[in-house]
């Protein structure tokens, strides 16, 4: 079964040259270990030293040459936006909560929450129930960013 230790940032390899893709929902972007398959049936084991952060167009190097290009799944999210209150505001209440949040210009993104959307709306946000990719911000203290320092090997 192949393998992949080195990630190809995204933008930084030939797209066209990708041997299969991979969809993957957030969850099973933010890995170090896990067995996956690619859309076309290739079973693999992705293997990296630390977690990492897979992103859209990010390609896995296998060990044979072949590289699989990794596409983010749409999810069920929800689109914040301030409405009659501050999108400032209603950043506060929800990282005070400790959700994963994506910012996406003047729209925040969660995760498909009912319990959420009412505090949002109570709150003087409006709501938009999606279905998108999701990619949330790292976390301050964060290690698998999306630097691609991960795919260097000491």
């Amino acid at each position: 079964m192949p393998h992949t230790h080195t990630i190809l940032p995204a933008g930084s390899w030939p797209t066209g040259e990708a041997a299969g893709t991979v969809t993957l929902a957030w969850d099973d972007r933010h890995r170090r270990r896990i067995l996956l398959e690619s859309d076309q049936g290739l079973s693999f084991l992705l293997d990296l030293h630390r977690p990492a952060r897979l992103a859209e167009g990010d390609g896995l190097l296998l060990d044979d040459g072949r590289v699989i290009r990794v596409i983010a799944a749409p999810e069920p999210v929800l689109e914040i936006r301030a409405g009659s209150s501050s999108l400032t505001r209603l950043a506060y209440h929800l990282g005070n909560r400790h959700l994963d949040l994506e910012i996406a210009g003047d729209v925040l993104v969660i995760r498909a929450d009912p319990v959420i959307a009412d505090m949002i709306r109570h709150l003087g946000g409006t709501v938009a129930a999606v279905t998108r990719p999701f990619t949330p911000e790292p976390g301050a203290y964060d290690e698998a960013g999306h630097g691609h320092h991960h795919h260097d090997h000491d």
